[in-house]
């Protein structure tokens, strides 16, 4: 019977779809973290009556036809780009970007990776760094006498030195943006790699058109609505136990079968 496959198939997508819940909601308080939507398609068809095939010697077509869908399949599982709210740390290093943009960072193999994460701190040597210890391009060095540092909405890095009044600058953070956020790919620790499907990253300053801008003593926390996942939750469960129903009718449609005489 098709239909026990087909729920099968059903109850596999379900399951996805719960995975990808619990994820978005294991990271309600995650930095920068974007929630993600399991989205599905419907598996091909078995044609038992082609549809516009002739159903005479004289040419008439069949209008309709008779088509049976064998199940679903999980298409794609889409990261949603929304803005998270900002939260105020009063940690100076602390940056959140309020728009478009990613921080560009420096992994140790060399590559560079994207995060809207904005937990930074400093290295031994007063460079901005993550909370890994990667350096934050363009690697800006904070010296050890600053008494205070200043970063404003374009990105400029202040700092005022002991002794001094008027404050210097050390560095301009750069963001990155893509003609694709979602073809980003995630590697887990809050960072993203460049793909085909992204395109190429265009940099340039905060606060320029097409960039956000950035917000010192501040981070971006998760965009996840715990209202929609916990109803996305009851959905996902109530369909799975539908296809679970379907597999249970089917095995008593088989079992009547069987015990014909």
């Amino acid at each position: 019977m098709r239909s026990l496959d087909i729920a099968g198939t059903g109850m596999q997508a379900q399951q996805t779809n719960v995975e990808v819940i619990s994820n978005n909601i294991a990271n309600m308080t995650t930095t920068g973290f974007k929630r993600r939507r399991a989205e599905f398609q419907d598996l091909i068809y078995q044609n038992l009556r082609r549809v516009g095939s002739n159903s005479s010697d004289t040419g008439t077509v069949v209008p309709a036809g008779a088509q049976v869908g064998l199940g679903v399949k999980t298409a794609a599982i889409y990261r949603i780009e929304e803005q998270g709210n900002l939260q105020q740390t009063s940690n100076s290093l602390d940056m959140a970007v309020q728009g478009n943009g990613f921080f560009q960072v420096t992994l140790p193999s060399g590559e560079t990776a994207y995060t809207r994460d904005g937990t930074f701190g400093l290295a031994a040597d007063g460079t901005i760094v993550t909370a890994d210890g990667y350096t934050v391009v363009p690697g800006i060095q904070i010296p050890s006498n600053a008494t205070n540092v200043t970063i404003n909405t374009a990105g400029q890095v202040q700092v005022t030195l002991a002794g001094q009044t008027a404050p210097q600058t050390v560095g301009q953070i750069q963001l990155a943006v893509f003609p694709n956020n979602p073809g980003l790919d995630a590697q887990g620790d809050n960072l993203y790699l460049q793909t085909a499907a992204s395109g190429q990253p265009v940099t340039g300053n905060p606060a320029s058109p097409g960039f956000g801008t950035v917000m010192q003593g501040f981070i971006e926390t998760s965009n996840v609505n715990v209202v929609t996942e916990i109803t996305n939750l009851i959905t996902a469960q109530r369909a799975y136990e539908m296809n679970s129903r379907v597999i249970t009718t089917s095995d008593q449609m088989l079992s009547t079968l069987t015990n014909l005489r």
